[in-house]
Parts: structure tokens; C-alpha cells; sequence
């Protein structure tokens, strides 16, 4: 697949929907004098995209907002309703989903190729790119071998171009209830060391049954860090000391 390094990217319009109105998006809006990181993908609701791809992008944006990063944008060849429904089912509040419905921009950047052997008509390679100012200045192209590649195309991939060694942040958990004052404690202080964290609320998604299976106890709250089981909140302050 052809790179398109040191070029501009292509100058693209898409209407997109904005709540109840229809908006139109510009590639100089979404370019111009910004940092930006692009992974585009073969679809909305597919399983790699859903499973890895969106999610560490939308994890790891902190990290990339501390290393000059403004923007983290997720494109794929499908309309707006679906990406927009896409984006909140994932709860990827740090990713900017455009909806290159047309396949224009994909096919500017050389990267709109046949699916129609799975019932998918023109849709987007997998790659990742960096583009400051409109330019691209690092692009990642999965291989060109059959199926969906899935190798450096990668939220970590783009870390480590940007800042080689830079460790990124262990995955945390916590179980919580409404109302509890020591989980308040415990996500202020996680978010005073800088941790982002998945908050997982007992009678929404998990019962008691759930968080005593899994830590052992029946307290709440009960903090995982990089998948090891701290436990409360007092562990939590003894853990960072």
C-alpha cells in the first residue's frame, strides 16, 4: 500500500450528524495547525476495530495528549448514524469518529480497497497515521497479505514512534456503589496520581456474587491495577506509599 509521507492529506468534506443537526466537517478544521493522530479501519462494530483497536487509542489518550498530541481521530468508510452509535456504545469519550462515508478521503490516501467477498463494497486498508498541519509525517500500513492484518497499525505501535520507551499506563479497575464515600476516596485518589480507570458499579453489569467471585471480598470499593487486586481504599493509599 502506497505511503503518503511528507504529503498533505487530501482536502475532504463530510456531512456528519450533530445531535439533531447536520454539520459539515472539514479536513482543514480538523487538520490545520493541530497534532494529530488518524487510525482508520475496515468498520464500525467489527470485532478487531470494537475489541483492540478503538479501545487502546481511547485509553492511551492521555498519554499522547502529554507528548503535543490535540486530536485522536478514528475514520472508516460507514455513514454518521453508525459511527456515531458506534462511538457511544464504545464510551470512547477521547476519539474523534469521522464518518468517510463516500470513501474520498480513503481513497486520496491511496487506502480504499474491495471487500466485496464479505459483503463490504469499497472500505478503508488499516493504517494509522501522525499528520501535523495537514502533512503526514509517519504512516503505519498493515501488511498487504489476505484478511484483516492486524499488526502495527496499533495504539502501542504509535507510542513507541512518539516516545520510544514511554511505559504505557496499567489497566485499572475498580468495583463500586452508589453512595459509598471510601470509592469516592479511592477514584479522587487514583485520579490524583494520574490514573485513568474503568469503573465497573455493582447492580449495573455486576452483582455482589460477581465482585466476591472475583476479589474475594464482598466490600466495595475493590481496585485491580495492571491485573493485580489491590483491594480497598486504605490499600489503595498503602499501595502508592
Amino acid at each position: 500500500m502506497p505511503s503518503k509521507v511528507g504529503e498533505s492529506v487530501p482536502k475532504v468534506s463530510w456531512p456528519t450528524r450533530v445531535g439533531e443537526e447536520w454539520k459539515t466537517l472539514t479536513t482543514d478544521a480538523l487538520f490545520s495547525n493541530k497534532k494529530v493522530i488518524v487510525f482508520s479501519l475496515p468498520g464500525a462494530f467489527t470485532p478487531t476495530c470494537s475489541s483492540t483497536h478503538l479501545p487502546r487509542y481511547n485509553q492511551l489518550a492521555g498519554v499522547f495528549k502529554k507528548l503535543g498530541v490535540d486530536d485522536i481521530v478514528c475514520m472508516s468508510v460507514n455513514d454518521t448514524f453508525v459511527m456515531n452509535s458506534w462511538l457511544a456504545d464504545q464510551e470512547a469519550e477521547n476519539i474523534t469518529v469521522v464518518p468517510d462515508g463516500n470513501g474520498q478521503f480513503t481513497d486520496g490516501m491511496g487506502m480504499l480497497v474491495d471487500k466485496s467477498d464479505i459483503g463490504f463494497g469499497k472500505r478503508s486498508w488499516r493504517y494509522s497515521m501522525l499528520v501535523e498541519n495537514g502533512v503526514v509525517k509517519k504512516m503505519f500500513i498493515e501488511p498487504n497479505q489476505p484478511g484483516d492484518p492486524f499488526e502495527v497499525s496499533d495504539a502501542d505501535t504509535m507510542l513507541d514512534y512518539l516516545s520510544p520507551g514511554e511505559k504505557a499506563p496499567q489497566e485499572v479497575s475498580l468495583f463500586t456503589k452508589p453512595g459509598c464515600p471510601f470509592c469516592d476516596k479511592a477514584k479522587a485518589l487514583l485520579s490524583d496520581k494520574g490514573f485513568t480507570y474503568e469503573e465497573i458499579v455493582l447492580g449495573k453489569g455486576a452483582s455482589l456474587a460477581s465482585l466476591k467471585a472475583i476479589s474475594g471480598r464482598d466490600t466495595v470499593p475493590q481496585v485491580f491495577i495492571g491485573g493485580k487486586h489491590i483491594g480497598g481504599s486504605d490499600d489503595l493509599a498503602a499501595y502508592f506509599e
